[in-house]
């Protein structure tokens, strides 16, 4: 496995990580424990370090699920999970932010508990929260450092001008924000930020979730459950004019020899050597398919070719439900 460093000062990673979310949550309710399990055991059989949960995402039962499979492996694992976002249990989809200094400390005995672990290697703050200052913020995760609990901080979502207020307070080694050829927005000012600031830059959902693979043909291929469902993208206004996207970079994957996926991934780790994606599965197979993508070069051709089929004007749709979008970039 290819290692890339997290930030100016940061820590070594895979250069590939693996999102944790869909093992519980969001993507349909018939998760396969055991089949998780033994995809996070052969993740680490392949190299890969960093592994991505948050307290949110089950809730909580995701980070229990990697807790019961790092068990005795814990010097293998680069371990980031995050605090922040608030779920209403009678409305999954409706979301709220809290990053008062209690509530950050709360979260964190809950998730060191969750995880079997005594200290987070990457905390997260999964959202920004307007009402507390980014600085109150980060000192409070700066004296979780110094009490030993955490090792590294991290912004997920934050803008630009946020994660420089940020970094005046304390180092932050990696922000977290969606990144893929269908969510490009980042290239205009986060980037080059993280670039200024030597921060670390985390994309999520790197396979524009599971889209850009081409294995998903139709809105009804996804489970009734499945929260892509009421994605704007995945609409079914939006979803044929994406597919088309799809089209062009599985004609560019097979003419490279490589799948749709994999080029795509493929594209992101080329966009900057301080980038790590972490692309999320729930099966062996779709991992060892992911990993394999850092051993694809694209020269500054090919990155240009599968970059133009993504033009950001193209995509149709936005990322999230109108409800969550102020959420983002804050």
């Amino acid at each position: 496995m290819q290692t890339r460093q997290l930030g100016k000062n940061g820590p070594v990673v895979s250069a590939i990580g693996l999102g944790c979310m869909g093992m519980s949550d969001f993507y349909s309710t018939g998760a396969d424990a055991d089949e998780a399990v033994a995809t996070l055991h052969r993740a680490l059989e392949l190299g890969v370090t960093m592994l991505d949960t948050a307290d949110i995402y089950g809730p909580h039962t995701n980070e229990q699920l990697i807790g019961r499979a790092i068990k005795g492996k814990r010097e293998q694992v680069f371990l980031a999970t995050k605090f922040g976002i608030l779920r209403d249990a009678s409305a999954p989809s409706r979301r709220g932010v809290d990053s008062r200094p209690e509530y950050i400390r709360a979260s964190l005995e809950g998730s060191l508990k969750r995880l079997q672990v005594d200290h987070i290697d990457l905390y997260y703050q999964h959202r920004v929260d307007p009402s507390v200052p980014i600085e109150e913020v980060v000192g409070t995760l700066a004296d979780l450092v110094r009490e030993g609990k955490i090792r590294y901080l991290g912004l997920s979502e934050a803008s630009a001008a946020t994660l420089a207020r940020a970094c005046a307070v304390h180092p932050i080694t990696a922000l977290q924000t969606e990144y893929s050829l269908w969510s490009r927005e980042v290239e205009q000012e986060i980037l080059p930020a993280c670039e200024r600031l030597g921060v670390g830059f985390v994309p999520y959902s790197p396979l524009g979730r599971g889209f850009l693979t081409g294995k998903i043909a139709a809105p009804e291929d996804l489970a009734a459950d499945d929260f892509r469902r009421g994605n704007p993208r995945f609409s079914p206004e939006n979803f044929a004019k994406n597919l088309q996207l799809v089209e062009g970079i599985r004609a560019l994957a097979a003419g490279k020899g490589v799948t749709a996926g994999q080029l795509a991934l493929a594209w992101v780790l080329a966009q900057g050597s301080h980038i790590v994606p972490i692309p999320g599965t729930k099966r062996r197979r779709y991992l060892e398919e992911n990993i394999a993508a850092v051993e694809i070069t694209l020269d500054p051709g090919e990155q240009a070719a599968i970059a133009a089929l993504f033009a950001p004007q193209a995509i149709a749709g936005d990322r999230y439900e109108a409800h969550v979008m102020p959420m983002l970039n804050v």
